[in-house]
């Protein structure tokens, strides 16, 4: 007999549970083998026909073996269900007939070690190549988890039982969904247990491991394991980054030479496999981080982790610059940035746009950019500024163009100069350098605006009311020509933000777009209004809420409000701060929801925040608001959607912040931060007239924003400047809403002006869509089809059948009607409608290849939530063989590559 190998207590619970049915009265199993030391020597089995209590002795002699059993006999000859287990190294043959007829199969039974595999996974045999590979059946054996091995078929098969041997291994990152790939152990080389582990296992295991993945993932796979056999599996990825410096047509022998410093005896084909696989995944993670879902946050930290590790490893042997056109290396990406601030640089000196716009591509392109909003929110905002700066500058020919002009373009301006004022928000000196100079050049051109604006404001101020307003609206006509017009329909929900700026205003625009919030407007643009003078809150905010020129406190506010509305089935109710806030457990007081669920009742709400955050430096850094960051707004639209109620949002005036580190302004009469009595200076123009309702009705008001009279606060408000005297005026419906004669809805995408979208010399869209009152509005261009019932189509409708290209189709019809496209279709078990699919990218096209989620939303009759599902969608269709033809941009714009979309698709550009 052999030598007698060693057993454990789970092999012989395997043979207990497997001889037990045949053991009829016998107490008595003799097993071949040795058991290790320490275990267990009493412990319960059972199988589906009866259960026993197994003990077990160790003898490796005859004298010993007997004298177990009769010391069994004697202790438990009360207990029919005890077993005795004697594993010894006796041969069967020198057994006498007095041990052997007390004992099961009257012979010592041999270790079938792959049969004791095979029955740990409930199989009753197994595959013929695992009983060929004893690392394999000493792993399983030794490997086996607490609560046993999974249970498997009949026969057990070799990939079956390598796969469970990776889970316990390895981990479960590196098995997922039961099916290993390089990507789930590229996640599994970030797991320092899992990769300890596997490093620790015996040479054969480890070997054996390693080939089965080789063979079954690929070359890439072999690569990984040998890192993390060498404890370098945490380096593996930053390698796959800095592999690509040696691989490809442009890779140099140096370079070659270089990586083999970090990472020798590497097949050319392999290390191609391995960069691919790399690449493969960081896009992976790039993704979900974009995402912004539950993972997102430790999918952007393991790249961010991978990828500056690389630099690391880059720098030490000298590949920097080799890696220079990586799409992944850090100091590749700060390379683009300090291209694009080059080149916005020298479009300041003259040397046009182009340079700047391809640098700005060049960026984007790069993952890194998917990842650093903030960052590239700052470049975008300083190309558009360079943009504008391109432009002829048109001077304003009166107060009314120049409100109309600032509303509807400048503010724009002023939105991204608040983000330049603020540097990169990395820190990089040469951006920070760079976007100082846009800020500058741009703030000199604000100036001149401001300038020439002022200019028409002493003679305007001096006649102006509402029998002649100089083609202005003025913000006491604001609850007459646009609040009153809505409550045909439903009284509105009147928000006065105080000190909102119509930058603001722009910005917030756009997130109630993003929140299926509909812009409307009673003209072709965006409305605003000009304040009372001074542009202070106690002449402005009574004048906007009474409906009439006047100044004075809250009481003034409140009747005035409730005066205007006064009439035969209407009233209104004004809320001040003090007024909003429920009691404990409820966000809005019981008063405010009474009246918002009352339709003849029209609300209005002052929110202090944007004021209050001026006035008491709570503006900090902030480089922008958010509707969540103004206190009560949130709670209030979600009231006005549920209770189907039209919403204004206005400012009673604006504001400018402060941008200036000297000392207040020397002046007489000084009654504010922005407006005194006296003669003006330099900076400054006298106003005079019935719209001056503070001051005995003559005031000197500075038209510059460096100028204050007052200690110093994060803005100030009350002087001449355009950002103080245009009260913006946003008017939001919560769903398809008739609206008054003559309203238009304007589109997402085309309230801002041109040169924020696009490049300079692309021809503006029209900004919004002429909607008649006899039906529901829908902001769409021309090429879109509408749903028959937005309120009922379905995620993914199905498709009508296809039909072949026709001349004169536009590009999005050829190319949902192209082979290409019905092949890719055929993968996705319910397409989206081909149609919608056409307007989408035809929009695409229109609007230089680019557009916000929300016009997709607003194309195919979706909120903005499920065109993202939709997006993702467009992608599978879109995207033929992973290249990059529909991408995401910030999780908010969609981004066509016409070029590659023709090409993979076989159709010719328009």
């Amino acid at each position: 007999m052999s030598a007698a190998p060693d057993i454990d207590r789970r092999m012989l619970e395997a043979l207990v549970e497997h001889w037990l049915p045949e053991a009829g009265e016998r107490k008595l199993l003799l097993v071949h083998g040795r058991y290790t030391e320490g275990a267990d020597r009493s412990f319960p089995v059972k199988n589906s026909e009866r259960r026993c209590r197994v003990h077990v002795a160790d003898q490796h002699s005859l004298l010993g073996a007997l004298e177990a059993w009769q010391e069994h006999q004697s202790s438990h000859a009360d207990d029919p269900d005890a077993l005795l287990v004697v594993t010894t190294s006796v041969a069967d043959q020198q057994f006498g007939w007095d041990l052997l007829a007390y004992a099961v199969q009257r012979r010592v039974l041999s270790v079938d070690r792959a049969e004791i595999v095979a029955r740990r996974f409930g199989a009753r045999d197994v595959d013929p190549r695992i009983r060929q590979e004893p690392w394999l059946i000493d792993a399983l054996l030794d490997a086996e988890p607490a609560e046993g091995w999974p249970r498997t078929a009949s026969v057990l098969t070799r990939d079956r039982a390598i796969q469970a041997l990776i889970s316990v291994r390895l981990g479960r990152a590196a098995l997922g969904d039961d099916a290993v790939d390089i990507g789930t152990l590229l996640d599994f080389s970030l797991d320092p247990a899992g990769t300890t582990r596997f490093a620790a296992l015996p040479d054969a295991e480890r070997d054996g491991l390693t080939d089965w993945l080789t063979h079954t993932v690929g070359d890439a796979a072999g690569l990984l394991l040998r890192l993390a056999a060498e404890g370098r599996a945490a380096d593996a990825m930053p390698l796959g980054v800095v592999g690509t410096a040696a691989v490809g047509e442009t890779a140099s022998t140096s370079a070659a030479l270089a990586f083999g410093g970090l990472l020798g005896g590497v097949r050319p084909e392999q290390l191609i496999a391995f960069t691919e696989a790399v690449e493969g995944a960081l896009e992976r993670w790039v993704s979900e981080a974009e995402s912004g879902g539950r993972h997102s946050r430790a999918a952007r930290d393991r790249v961010f982790a991978v990828t500056r590790r690389a630099e690391e490893l880059a720098t030490r042997a000298g590949l920097t610059a080799d890696l220079a056109g990586n799409r992944f290396l850090p100091s590749a990406f700060t390379a683009r940035l300090h291209s694009v601030a080059t080149a916005l640089t020298a479009a300041l000196d003259g040397a046009g746009l182009d340079a700047a716009e391809n640098a700005l591509v060049a960026l984007r392109e790069h993952h890194l950019a998917r990842l650093e909003d903030e960052r590239m929110r700052a470049v975008d905002l300083a190309v558009r500024v360079v943009r504008w700066l391109a432009l002829p500058l048109r001077e304003p020919a009166s107060v009314a163009d120049g409100i109309t002009t600032y509303s509807t373009e400048w503010a724009w301006v002023d939105r991204a100069l608040t983000t330049l004022w603020a540097g990169d928000p990395a820190g990089d000196p040469v951006l920070g350098r760079a976007f100082e100079l846009v800020f500058r050049a741009a703030r000199q051109r604000r100036d001149a605006l401001d300038a020439a604006f002022a200019a028409h404001l002493p003679r305007w101020t001096t006649r102006a009311g509402v029998h002649d307003t100089g083609g202005c609206l003025l913000i006491e006509q604001v609850l007459d020509e646009v609040a009153m017009p809505l409550a045909r329909q439903s009284a509105p929900v009147i928000v006065v933000l105080d000190g909102m700026s119509a930058a603001v205003a722009a910005e917030l625009a756009e997130q109630l777009a993003e929140n299926a919030w509909l812009e409307v407007s009673p003209r072709e643009h965006r409305i605003a209004a000009v304040s009372a003078i001074p542009s202070v809150t106690r002449a402005s905010r009574p004048s906007l809420l009474a409906g009439t020129l006047t100044a004075g406190d809250q009481t003034v506010e409140r009747d005035g409000f409730a005066r205007f509305w006064k009439g035969p089935g209407r009233s209104g109710q004004l809320f001040h701060k003090a007024d909003i806030g429920g009691d404990a457990g409820h966000r809005l007081s019981d008063r405010l929801l009474e009246a918002l669920s009352d339709e003849s009742v029209a609300v209005a709400v002052v929110l202090n925040t944007i004021d209050a955050a001026l006035d008491h430096g709570r503006e900090g850094d902030r480089t922008g608001w958010r509707l969540h960051d103004i206190t009560y707004l949130p709670e209030l639209l979600d009231a006005a959607r549920n209770y189907g109620r039209p919403v204004v949002l206005a400012s009673d005036h604006g504001h400018v912040l402060d941008r200036a580190d000297g000392p207040p302004v020397p002046g007489d009469g000084a009654e504010s931060a922005r407006w005194r009595t006296g003669e003006p200076g330099d900076g400054e123009i006298a106003l005079r007239g019935p719209r001056v309702l503070l001051g005995g009705g003559n005031v000197v008001v500075p038209w510059r924003e460096d100028i204050r009279y007052t200690h110093r606060k994060a803005g100030y408000h009350g002087g001449a400047a355009l950002a103080e005297l245009t009260v913006p005026v946003l008017v939001v419906l919560p769903s398809l809403h008739p609206l008054p004669p003559g309203w238009t809805v304007l589109a997402a995408d085309r309230v801002a002006p041109a040169w924020w979208h696009r490049r300079a010399e692309q021809a503006p869209a029209p900004a919004s869509v002429p909607v008649s009152s006899e039906r529901a509005p829908r902001a769409v261009p021309p090429r879109v089809v509408p749903p028959r019932d937005p309120h009922e189509m379905s995620l993914f409708a199905v498709d009508a059948p296809e039909e072949s290209a026709k001349p004169g189709e536009s590009l999005g019809e050829r190319v949902v009607a192209s082979e290409v496209y019905a092949g890719q279709k055929a993968f996705l078990p319910k397409a989206p409608d081909r149609k919608a699919v056409a307007a989408v990218i035809d929009a695409l096209v229109e609007s230089g290849n680019r557009l916000p989620l929300t016009t997709v939303a607003t194309l195919t009759g979706r909120t903005v939530t499920r065109a993202a599902v939709l997006t993702t969608t467009l992608q599978r269709l879109l995207n033929v063989d992973g290249y990059p033809v529909l991408s995401m941009d910030g999780g908010q714009w969609l981004t066509l590559d016409v070029e590659t979309l023709c090409l993979q698709f076989g159709v010719e550009r328009d």
